[in-house]
């Protein structure tokens, strides 16, 4: 039986989230760079009233009140496709301590029911190079890997 819940990330979790943020760096010093600073806190508080954002789909996994876990995807709005069928994946990530407890498939099956009632069919992510996101991507069902990524700087 999980212990944790799944809820929509609202503007009223960025407190929680801010804190997750937080605990992901203590827990990983050697993965993530950058503080999650008031100027991170505005513009997270921002991008809910942003148009920019209308295609953005985010879920955080909730334990005792505490996130222990976020999956952030985008509806992709483009010519190419306009009937907005596809949808990337920007980030999933869960706490250290709560891998391997269901939490990261949890995240995922919410974001694909979420993407499928809004007519997504396709979801695109990157895989992580490191062990663990390997084996979670590969175990994931439904999923075939193709592409390699390529990141442009403009």
């Amino acid at each position: 039986m999980k212990d944790f819940i799944i809820v929509p990330f609202e503007e009223k979790n960025i407190a929680q989230v801010v804190e997750f943020e937080k605990e992901l760096r203590r827990q990983e010093p050697d993965t993530y760079f950058w503080e999650p600073d008031d100027g991170y806190v505005k513009a997270l508080t921002d991008s809910f009233s942003d148009g920019r954002f209308s295609g953005a789909v985010s879920f955080i996994a909730l334990k005792n009140g505490t996130v222990i876990g976020r999956i952030d995807a985008v509806i992709i709005a483009g010519r190419s496709d306009p009937s907005c069928g596809s949808a990337y994946l920007d980030w999933i990530c869960v706490l250290k301590n709560e891998r391997h407890n269901g939490v990261a498939r949890a995240l995922l099956d919410a974001l694909r029911a979420e993407l499928r009632l809004r007519g997504v069919s396709l979801l695109v992510a990157l895989m992580a190079q490191n062990d663990e996101a390997q084996r979670f991507y590969r175990s994931v069902e439904g999923a075939a890997i193709h592409d390699e990524g390529i990141w442009i700087d403009l």
